[in-house]
């Protein structure tokens, strides 16, 4: 089989790598599209001393099963299927036995095909752009938030990092009802209807000059240096939802979240049925960002090329067969 093989930081593509063989109750999906996210750089520079094939976000066709032939989508925690954490509203995502799709104990979606536990996978219809598909699982982790912290609809927020999740996470509180405001380096990025709060990251911007604070601010940045300036954007009993995680830890002081009594949400994965039933409709725009596509054996590349600033979406397409974009 053919995909790319991470160690040592090096992506490598590979012609040699094994078929994942078939096995009760999983089912192995020929793999379309995967994206390259800001995951698979962390893995690429060192994070969890990762060794296999990475990759996690994916639409593929299911090679056998009850959705044999039609093309999926799949939630990439694989967990025991038994426990509370698999039978509760967590669906697997905390399960102790589980593994994760191309980040821990399971081969990714950078090669021609994976395999997933059928109860993973979920149908996405010949309607939609299976380009557009790939978002399923960052858009996942965007509506999260929603499950996390409900009712929105008029609160201000504030998203920090215009970067590829940074952007959905904007999206999807402006289609709640949110009054939202982004802040990042790329004001170009601001989605219609949503507030740009230029040079609000700027390292010589003092926090003590920040006149505005929000009672929601999400940390979309991957920088653990950002974390302790958003302390003081957050209301007093405001909420900050941390969203991203680093190679690189971080040194607080923790006295404001104390003093303001700051509610810290940690925020991982999420639902892939909302996210899906958004691309689906057309409530979530994510074609402007797909900044280029890449086939499997120029994959190297394509990490080089989602490393470089500014840009969004990369895609690896991965069976051998014409472009399409």
């Amino acid at each position: 089989m053919r995909g790319i093989w991470l160690e040592g930081g090096s992506p490598i593509f590979r012609n040699d790598l094994p078929d994942p063989p078939a096995k009760d109750g999983e089912t192995r999906v020929r793999v379309d599209y995967a994206g390259v996210c800001a995951t698979d750089l962390a893995l690429a520079a060192g994070y969890m001393n990762f060794a296999g094939i990475p990759g996690h976000e994916f639409v593929g066709r299911a090679m056998e099963g009850p959705y044999e032939g039609q093309l999926v989508v799949g939630e990439i925690n694989a967990g025991c299927g038994v426990c509370y954490d698999c039978t509760g509203p967590g669906a697997g995502r905390h399960c102790s036995q589980r593994d994760v799709l191309g980040i821990m104990g399971r081969p990714g979606a950078f090669a021609e095909v994976l395999r997933l536990p059928q109860r993973n996978l979920l149908l996405v219809g010949e309607g939609l752009d299976p380009r557009h598909a790939v978002f399923v699982e960052p858009l996942a982790a965007a509506f999260a938030i929603l499950e996390q912290v409900p009712d929105l609809r008029g609160r201000r927020c504030l998203v920090v990092g215009d970067g590829r999740l940074g952007l959905l996470i904007a999206k999807v509180l402006h289609a709640s009802g949110a009054r939202v405001d982004l802040a990042g380096h790329h004001p170009e990025r601001t989605p219609e209807g949503i507030g740009e709060r230029a040079g609000l990251l700027d390292n010589d911007t003092p926090p003590s000059s920040i006149t505005e604070r929000y009672p929601i601010a999400v940390e979309a940045t991957g920088n653990p240096a950002v974390l302790q300036r958003l302390f003081s954007w957050v209301h007093p009993r405001g909420t900050l939802i941390l969203k991203t995680t680093s190679a690189q830890p971080a040194l607080l002081d923790l006295t404001p979240v104390v003093v303001d009594e700051i509610n810290l949400v940690g925020s991982r994965c999420g639902r892939f049925e909302p996210a899906l039933r958004a691309l689906q409709s057309g409530a979530i725009e994510v074609e402007s960002m797909i900044h280029g596509t890449f086939p499997l054996r120029e994959a190297p590349a394509a990490f080089q090329s989602a490393a470089t600033s500014g840009v969004l979406k990369i895609l690896i397409q991965c069976q051998d067969h014409e472009l399409s974009s």
